[in-house]
């Protein structure tokens, strides 16, 4: 990858820029230019689509993204002290990346961006689940993205694929699945990283499916299953009786039985329980 763009090793970026991983930002940084390569192609084709990528870091999977023929990367960065290190690699690649300093929870990337569109990241640990769930339910769909490649901890990752009634089902499958397709298509041990976190890491892709699976409003669904799923261990009467005064008739309207645990329910059964919520059913 070096000898593609021209530039340095990675290893060698961080001592130039005395570039240390910071906890405080939940960086984790990954060196390995083949790695950052094989994530970027397991976005699919590149060529003719933007991607938006939050974290860059020192830019190995930016540097990755680019050598495999994205149109244009719109990187996010929170961290001053990576932008020296991630100028270098737009003055190798002309026109194709913009980087904006800025935290990625609070800037609209789509004012920067032109369809097609795709979101390639290793997020940073302590924002990526709020920002997949933020991908995944916005109040219109189809999204702005057609698909996102991210990586998490494996426990996050094996959380999103998760099907009823296995220890990892939850609020992030049931939100995942509803519009998109998801897997996992890579695994990394955690001496793939610089600092070496305590966990193992995993890329999931997910692809946006045209329409839901499943009719349902986003923000009811979004509501019902983080209040089924908060104790996980209470009965589905007992955990949603906040949603609705007779939330027992319509757990029972809509063939759940209100003794259910959360975990047992199918994500059919979540939406038709959002939309008899809303009173549409």
């Amino acid at each position: 990858m070096a000898t593609i763009d021209g530039l340095p090793p990675l290893r060698e970026v961080l001592r130039t820029h005395d570039l240390v991983a910071k906890k405080s930002l939940g960086q984790n940084f990954l060196l390995d230019l083949n790695l950052t390569a094989k994530i970027a192609r397991s976005a699919g084709d590149l060529t003719g689509a933007d991607v938006l990528e939050i974290g860059p870091g020192p830019g190995g999977l930016t540097r990755g993204l680019l050598a495999e023929g994205a149109r244009k990367v719109l990187a996010i960065e929170k961290d001053t002290r990576c932008l020296p290190a991630l100028a270098e690699i737009a003055a190798a690649y002309p026109g194709r990346l913009e980087v904006i300093n800025g935290d990625a929870l609070e800037i609209d990337p789509l004012s920067h961006l032109t369809p097609p569109i795709k979101i390639a990241a290793n997020l940073p640990y302590n924002v990526g689940t709020e920002l997949l769930v933020r991908w995944l339910t916005p109040k219109d769909w189809p999204p702005f993205w057609e698909s996102l490649t991210l990586m998490f901890q494996r426990e996050v990752a094996e959380r999103i694929v998760a099907k009823p009634g296995s220890n990892h089902y939850g609020r992030l499958a049931i939100l995942a699945q509803w519009r998109a397709e998801a897997k996992i298509v890579m695994s990394l041990p955690p001496e793939a990283f610089t600092p070496a976190p305590k966990v193992h890491s995993a890329v999931v892709h997910l692809r946006a499916l045209p329409a839901p699976r499943y009719p349902a409003n986003a923000a009811t669904l979004s509501r019902v299953v983080a209040a089924g799923f908060n104790q996980r261990r209470k009965m589905l009467r007992a955990s949603l009786k906040g949603v609705a005064p007779d939330i027992e008739a319509k757990l029972e309207k809509a063939g759940i039985a209100p003794t259910e645990r959360a975990e047992k329910v199918t994500l059919e059964q979540f939406c038709r329980l959002a939309r008899i919520v809303d009173g549409q059913e």
